[in-house]
């Protein structure tokens, strides 16, 4: 009579036993004898541990291979180029006007920063009259407007001594003339191309507005009040 458990677990002992009696019945081979040798098994330790290091060896180095391929192919920041700098563009950088000496129409030395808050207007070779009245009209009467040329032209009588008018609104414009150029030479404005060249300077002596080339009020009006 067989008798089958509702729990096949129980049949684990028996199935061990049975195994037991058929291994025992089996006479080991040649083979199987050499290889159950106490020094054949510690050599199959060694052998095993050696094939799992350089395994392990390949493994980090793909690893690091597939991350460093993953790292150069992610996409970095845009790094924006840098602007490139012309003659014609504005500097805002503040700087201290040179303590530079020009000549009025009376050939008298005239220092730049006799009067300050001031516009100073380089003018060589510019039609520039309309960017000189424009200038005087948008100024407060405390800001002092120099126009600079290059070359000295003999006063007729109309002009003060000191190289200053006076206009109707109480403000005051120099007439002043550097044949050197040194003005431009030290600010680095470059030469005369048939513009203005504007450099608005505060009570302080500081430049805080350079314009290297200009035709109009309007590209230094907003900084007006700031002088």
């Amino acid at each position: 009579m067989i008798v089958i458990p509702d729990d096949l677990s129980e049949l684990s002992d028996e199935v061990e036993a049975v195994r037991a009696e058929l291994r025992a019945t089996q006479s080991p081979s040649r083979w199987r004898r050499f290889a159950d040798r106490p020094v054949m098994r510690g050599l199959r330790k060694i052998a095993s541990g050696a094939v799992r290091a350089p395994v392990l060896i390949i493994s980090m180095a793909v690893l690091v291979t597939v991350a460093s391929l993953f790292a150069s192919a992610w996409p970095g920041p845009v790094l924006q180029p840098n602007t490139q700098r012309t003659a014609s563009t504005t500097n805002v950088r503040t700087s201290a006007l040179p303590a530079l000496e020009l000549i009025n129409a009376d050939g008298q030395a005239v220092s730049l920063r006799h009067d300050l808050p001031v516009v100073i207007l380089l003018i060589e070779g510019c039609d520039c009259a309309t960017l000189v009245a424009d200038t005087v009209d948008a100024v407060r009467p405390e800001i002092t407007v120099i126009a600079v040329g290059g070359t000295v032209v003999a006063s007729a009588g109309t002009i003060p001594p000191t190289g200053a008018t006076p206009q109707a609104q109480g403000k005051t414009v120099r007439v002043l003339h550097d044949p050197s150029g040194s003005l431009r030479t030290q600010l680095k404005l470059g030469s005369p191309d048939g513009t203005a060249a504007a450099l608005l300077v505060n009570k302080d002596g500081e430049i805080i507005r350079t314009d290297a080339r200009t035709a109009s009020i309007e590209t230094f009006r907003p900084d007006l009040a700031r002088l």
